[in-house]
């Protein structure tokens, strides 16, 4: 039978987050809460540390180290460093926000060259070694804008579109190994890439009022997503997109009609 106070138990096993800070440094810890050792790697080596060292000061189990995901050789190198996942977390991403008339061809380049083809080099790098072991949960971060779309947020959203598509497939080619490979799309976050938008009051109440719940979300909110499709509650969910929105995509528009 199975023992359902198990479920979200990750001890054990080794989780690799790619992209230490913010919601990154939120599932890192929540994954050594439940047991996980956590190998915290970013480009930037100071956010690995410092996420590193929260999870060990909260007497949880963690390393740091620096990686590069949009370098393919680089990346391949640190995976053969680190050995054997059971997890791995990606959250990099970046945005450059403009309308596509007035985007230029290297941000073009550069949203795409992190978002969607640094997403590849980790699907294909960590996806190769866990069907050599026959296990793992490959987790990448998606977004709303995925699927709804406002100007200034073109490129960003076509590569979390197929970020989606390449999850999806990973799925369906890693399924038969034992694999699962799953998206989380977050909604309107409170973190450092958000400033912009909470330093307008008139953006950020709309943003807050645009979900069913009426608020923005903290990065801890995240975290819970993140343990799920990590442990074996999840065990046969692979292929999917987990909307963590406050039910963003749930509303239609940003206006509410008289009953």
């Amino acid at each position: 039978m199975t023992d359902y106070r198990t479920l979200f138990d990750l001890q054990g096993r080794r989780a690799l987050l790619l992209g230490a800070g913010g919601i990154g440094g939120e599932a890192g810890r929540a994954l050594a809460a439940h047991g996980a050792e956590v190998v915290c790697a970013d480009r930037d080596t100071a956010t690995a540390e410092a996420t590193a060292a929260a999870i060990t000061a909260a007497g949880g189990l963690a390393s740091a180290l620096a990686l590069d995901v949009t370098d393919p050789d680089d990346l391949e190198g640190r995976l053969d460093e680190v050995g054997d996942v059971d997890v791995a977390v990606l959250t990099a991403a970046m945005n450059v926000r403009k309308r596509l008339l007035d985007y230029s061809p290297d941000e073009f380049d550069r949203v795409v060259a992190l978002n969607l083809r640094g997403s590849f080099n980790v699907l294909r790098g960590v996806g190769r070694r866990m069907i050599a072991r026959g296990a793992g949960s490959i987790i990448a971060f998606s977004s709303i804008r995925a699927r709804t779309v406002e100007p200034g947020q073109g490129v960003y959203a076509a590569t979390k579109a197929g970020l989606e598509s390449l999850v999806r497939t990973a799925a369906v080619e890693f399924g038969d190994a034992g694999v699962r490979v799953n998206a989380i799309a977050p909604g309107v976050v409170e973190t450092p890439l958000t400033a912009q938008i909470k330093a307008d009051p008139e953006w950020y109440r709309a943003y807050a009022t645009k979900g069913a719940l009426g608020r923005w979300s903290q990065p801890s909110e995240l975290a819970g997503a993140v343990v799920y499709l990590a442990s074996d509650a999840s065990s046969f969910v692979t292929g999917s997109t987990l909307s963590v929105d406050g039910g963003w995509t749930a509303v239609d528009g940003r206006f509410t009609p008289p009953a």
